[in-house]
């Protein structure tokens, strides 16, 4: 059986108003990883951005949570899932009152280092170092969407 790599037990990742616990990193083989993310209402989320080389399925597991794929915008409760092709750009919101409980699965994995990395900008003092988040986002591999432009 082909078993990939389980983090320190139940180490959760703290990101702003998001909350990370992987369930398995890619290893031996296995490129795929999953983690489950909580998202508490109206949480500061990131910004639309897409994986050049990643798929990405979410698949919820309590509350609502708002996920864009491209032009497409869809209101996820339980059970219901929505993937994100390599290189969409996609982005998600929980505007709702409840918290949001959703796994992830991407392949291959981005790895449970690149979410310790961005909190671990995000836990500094003062407002959040856009450019210390950018830098990290393209050194494991995800791709701002650029802002849309002016008077479109």
């Amino acid at each position: 059986m082909n078993r990939t790599a389980v983090p320190a037990a139940e180490e959760v990742i703290r990101i702003g108003d998001i909350e990370i616990r992987y369930l398995a990193e890619a290893a031996r083989g296995c490129r795929m990883g999953c983690f489950e993310m909580r998202v508490a209402p109206n949480g500061l989320t990131p910004p639309p951005h897409s994986h050049p080389d990643n798929e990405e399925l979410v698949y919820v597991l309590e509350g609502t949570l708002r996920y864009r794929v491209g032009e497409s915008t869809r209101d996820l409760g339980p059970g219901d899932s929505m993937a994100t092709p390599c290189g969409e750009v996609h982005s998600f919101s929980n505007p709702r009152a409840e918290p949001v409980r959703a796994l992830v699965i991407n392949t291959p994995d981005i790895g449970a280092d690149y979410f310790r990395e961005i909190a671990s900008i995000m836990g500094r003092d003062g407002p959040p170092d856009k450019a210390a988040i950018a830098a990290a986002m393209r050194r494991f591999g995800l791709v701002l969407a650029a802002p849309p432009s002016a008077g479109l």
